[in-house]
């Protein structure tokens, strides 16, 4: 049959690239009936149970669980002398015990496991287990795990770093060397130095972990699970249960957020080998205060800096110690050390520089993965020390950053070339231009007050007495992707067919849904590059090949790039099919640049050659599966930070508006406004919302989001969202985000990562209005209220 030939209006699939798609999960989310991990069931199931560590770093003398099993409804009790294969794993190095190994070496690491019939059951049970501990010395501080005598948490080291660490107990030493720092400080018109402080944040995720694992006739096992990175779970687990990859099954449950928490293990391990001991599915989820320590949180970190400038206010000199505090075990430690050093100079251009970063092993909670990524704590301290360097020059900090921000063609501290868009002088001119919300607020045509819109006002703790108000700006820079060498590639596998007339295109990967958007922007690619309306993303699992972490920024970077290339493939394969099927009905079938649109095949002109479901009629679905690299990084040198270690750089300013009870010490976030560089929005929706979030968590960071650790016994002293406190909708203020859009040649469509970059800059504007207020120096996050007042 010869197909019809008419002249198409729209040039690209509805729903596609650069449309504000709506997330396919967003109405079962807010209406409650999404199925989160925690709601897994098997009608046969067990319920596991974790024993945690009372002590920061004690000797097991013994562990006598015989009363625990005992317990009617008790299946199985396991402790390190049960393992059966590995007894150790860990994200970089193999480092943290699967169940405690005669040594806990923080408050809550895991001891002992139970599965019952009831999860009530399993605590009690739990709870049985007779422990017997010696307390040891706690390392807490960089001055405990250095000095001579320190206790050597991990004093057998065999990872790629120690070679380069002066101290057992430094997980990481990163510096970056580049010029002559003394002879430029010399020439300093204006020098200033200081000592600033971030708190131990908590990625604070609404979702608890939880998972099921399910025994298997083949002698695996069946894990569902709400994680960040399937494959690198698999890695670990395996080893763990003695078992090949190809019999322990993961599939991805329901996600309630990450933020970079869920990428180490927590129970996962656990539930396989309760389950394979007992026979039976065994679910495990976590309660608020057991999540606590069930996973990793934001490096706490000391940091001094000294900058200097000529008398133009040109920046001649950086230079600074970043010490970061891992915790326990190393998690990405290493990795976090080589952002906070890398980026430590902010998006400004120096050509001297001396800056060292490193990690410490210590007997506090285990830190890793968070949003922002060692660029957090990194961007707080150099924007608080340009703001004391502009007021020491008598210029604008605007203005300042302006004068030395880098932009393409600018080279980092690391040699690393910018060869892509860096407008951090407009972003800030951007941020700067946007309407200032109005004063007083709170004050009403009539006189009378708002008192919700006061610090404290909904405590009803003031009337306006002592209220000022400060405005405060700041710009940040975040690497995009995996960096240092690291082999950073996603696989896709696209299947396109005819589904009761009318074509259908599957997008299958292993990426992990987190709440990011991932399964919406992949259908938006598939619509693009296929011409379809409809698209079926299947669930995640490691039945395919890895997508990496859903962390970094890098999803719709690197998995997009995968499921773009396979739908190029497909499309070629279907444009191949068409020209054999009607290729000699027209002669533009011969010709380069056929596309897919609105179910269609079309010349670049917009003349229809043929219906894609006519030319998949009869044949067998065309299905492609490629894997995507971004371009390749390099490690840095160990001695002189040189290299080319990023594949991308994203950026983003704030312009923080706070007003402040400087008698209570209480302080409202008027506004919070960001400009930031996305290269191309995807999904512009999506964009906003990812930048709203990021702002919101830095804007947690500078005023209320803390893990309190007792210095001197290592535990932690609120694990629970009654003494953490994070923002709520009460607290969050007006977000206004100005987007602009430079794309990156070397990203797919241009895009550049979006979810973190405001994650920096908010926490240090915040701070920067609230010392415009109070007058008041401010280096350490988050405030507290004694901060501002002086008691």
């Amino acid at each position: 049959m010869r197909p019809d030939r008419t002249l198409l209006t729209q040039q690209s699939a509805r729903g596609g690239i650069g449309a504000s798609t709506l997330r396919p999960d967003g109405g079962l989310k807010v209406t409650g009936e999404f199925a989160y991990a925690s709601d897994l069931w098997h009608e046969d199931m067990l319920w596991g149970h974790t024993l945690r560590s009372p002590h920061a770093h004690a000797r097991i003398v013994s562990l006598d669980t015989a009363e625990a099993l005992a317990t009617p409804g008790v299946h199985a009790v396991l402790t390190h002398d049960d393992l059966p294969a590995a007894t150790r794993y860990g994200l970089e190095v193999q480092d943290a015990p699967v169940l405690a190994d005669g040594v806990v070496r923080h408050h809550g690491e895991p001891v002992a496991l139970v599965a019952a019939d009831h999860p009530e059951t399993a605590r009690r049970a739990a709870a049985k287990i007779d422990v017997v501990y010696e307390q040891l010395p706690v390392v807490t501080d960089e001055k405990t795990a250095t000095d001579p005598g320190a206790p050597l948490l991990h004093p057998r080291r065999t990872d790629r770093h120690a070679p380069y660490v002066p101290h057992p107990n430094i997980v990481h030493r990163q510096p970056v060397v580049r010029g002559d720092v003394a002879a430029a400080r010399s020439r300093a018109h204006a020098v200033v130095s200081g000592d600033y402080e971030v708190g131990m944040q908590d990625q604070a995720f609404l979702g608890p972990e939880s998972g099921l694992a399910v025994p298997a006739e083949d002698g695996g096992v069946d894990l569902y699970i709400a994680t960040q990175w399937l494959h690198a779970d698999l890695r670990q687990i395996a080893p763990v249960l003695g078992l090949p990859e190809d019999k322990v099954r993961m599939t991805l449950s329901g996600v309630g957020g990450a933020f970079g928490g869920r990428e180490d293990l927590s129970m996962q391990a656990h539930a396989c080998l309760l389950a394979l001991r007992t026979g039976r599915p065994v679910k495990m989820v976590y309660n608020r205060f057991e999540s606590f320590f069930g996973h990793v949180h934001r490096h706490p970190a000391t940091l001094h800096y000294e900058h200097g400038a000529d008398r133009d206010g040109k920046l001649l000199f950086v230079r600074c110690r970043i010490v970061l505090d891992g915790g326990a075990y190393a998690s990405s430690s290493a990795s976090v050390v080589g952002n906070a050093a890398s980026l430590a100079l902010g998006p400004y251009e120096c050509d001297n520089v001396d800056i060292e970063a490193l990690a410490l092993y210590t007997n506090n909670p285990p830190c890793g993965a968070m949003r922002g990524f060692g660029a957090v704590q990194a961007c707080f301290a150099y924007e608080a020390q340009m703001d004391r360097l502009a007021a020491e020059l008598g210029l604008d900090p605007v203005e300042f950053r302006r004068r030395n921000a880098v932009s393409q063609g600018s080279v980092m501290p690391t040699g690393q070339v910018i060869d892509a868009p860096a407008p951090v002088a407009e972003l800030l001119r951007r941020v700067k231009a946007l309407p200032l919300p109005p004063g007083r607020q709170w004050e009403s045509a009539g006189g009378s007050a708002d008192l919700r819109a006061l610090p404290g006002g909904l405590s009803n703790t003031t009337h306006g007495e002592g209220v000022v108000r400060g405005v405060g700006y700041a710009v940040g820079i975040k690497n995009v992707g995996f960096s240092e060498g690291f082999d950073d590639y996603s696989t896709a596998r696209v299947r396109l067919e005819t589904v009761a007339g009318e074509a259908v295109a599957t997008v299958r990967t292993a990426m992990a849904e987190v709440g990011q958007g991932g399964v919406t922007v992949h259908a938006q690619i598939a619509r693009t590059e296929l011409g379809v309306a409809r698209v079926t993303i299947r669930p995640a699992d490691t039945r395919i090949g890895s997508a990496g972490s859903t962390s970094a920024s890098r999803q719709t970077y690197v998995t997009g790039g995968a499921v773009k290339a396979a739908c190029e493939a497909v499309r070629e394969r279907v444009l191949e099919t068409g020209r054999a099927k009607f290729g000699t009905y027209h002669p533009a079938w011969a010709t380069a640049g056929l596309l897919l649109e609105d179910g269609k095949i079309v010349t670049d002109g917009g003349e229809v050659l043929a219906g894609l479901a006519e030319v998949l009629d009869g044949e067998e679905p065309v299905e492609a599966e490629r894997v995507w690299r971004h371009r390749p990084t390099e490690p840095f040198d160990p001695r002189t930070g040189q290299g080319q270690g990023h594949v991308q750089y994203s950026f983003a300013a704030h312009r923080a508006v706070v007003e402040v009870d400087t008698e209570l010490g209480l302080v409202k976030v008027v506004e919070l406004a960001c400009a930031q560089d996305v290269g191309k929005a995807l999904n512009p929706l999506s964009v906003i919302g990812q930048i709203q979030g990021a702002t919101t968590q830095g804007l947690g960071l500078a005023v209320m989001e803390e893990i309190a650790v007792d210095r001197a016994t290592g535990r932690v002293r609120n694990p629970s969202f009654t003494d953490y406190l994070i923002p709520t909708i009460l607290d969050t203020p007006a977000i206004p985000v100005d987007i602009l859009e430079l794309a990156d040649a070397h990203a797919p469509y241009g895009l550049r990562g979006v979810g973190e970059a405001p994650t920096l800059s908010a926490t240090p504007a915040v701070v920067a209005a609230v010392r415009q207020a109070t007058g008041l120096a401010l280096r350490r996050v988050p405030l507290r209220p004694e901060h501002l007042t002086g008691t």
